[in-house]
């Protein structure tokens, strides 16, 4: 089996929502995605504009042929104002468990990094759930270090709503 990398088209939009619910439940949040098709056709081949969000596909094949999808790597630009210079904001990256160890999630990451070489990007980031202790050895493996001086914030719901609308919180 061959591992191909590729930059996501239109026609994948069912794999690449198909691979977000398998993380979803991979992570223990099997009812957390709102996302649909349409939502994921905006965002990575949007009608007018640019895209805000890239998509990578890891494909299996034989004989240098591709075939299944079974990964992807999310990824939209950064800025650092540290560095005066964008990077990479890996959001999900994810390969079917019934074929990792073929190489897929590694090529993913070797084509982010590429990226930001071929670009001049300084920083290639992401989160990983502490208790996912295998996706964190293999990060490490590649090299990566974690950030833990910074504390997560988010602000969704009814809280973004209410901030949004100019009313803070009593």
């Amino acid at each position: 089996m061959t591992v191909t990398i590729r930059d996501a088209a239109p026609a994948d939009v069912p794999e690449i929502l198909r691979l977000v619910h398998a993380l979803a439940d991979y992570e223990k949040e099997p009812d957390a995605v709102e996302a649909t098709e349409a939502d994921f056709t905006a965002a990575l081949f949007p009608e007018s504009g640019t895209a805000t969000t890239r998509c990578l596909i890891a494909e299996a094949g034989t004989d240098g042929a591709g075939g299944t999808v079974i990964g992807i790597a999310v990824w939209y630009v950064t800025f650092s104002t540290w560095t005066g210079r964008n990077g990479i904001w890996l959001e999900d990256l994810f390969v079917d468990p019934a074929h990792r160890g073929a190489g897929a999630g590694k090529a993913l990451l070797v084509r982010l990094a590429e990226i930001c070489v071929e670009n001049d990007w300084r920083r290639l980031e992401w989160w990983v759930l502490t208790w996912n202790e295998p996706s964190i050895a293999f990060y490490r493996s590649l090299g990566s270090v974690p950030q833990d001086e910074w504390e997560v914030h988010r602000i969704d719901g009814d809280a973004l709503e209410s901030l949004g609308a100019g009313a803070l919180p009593r």
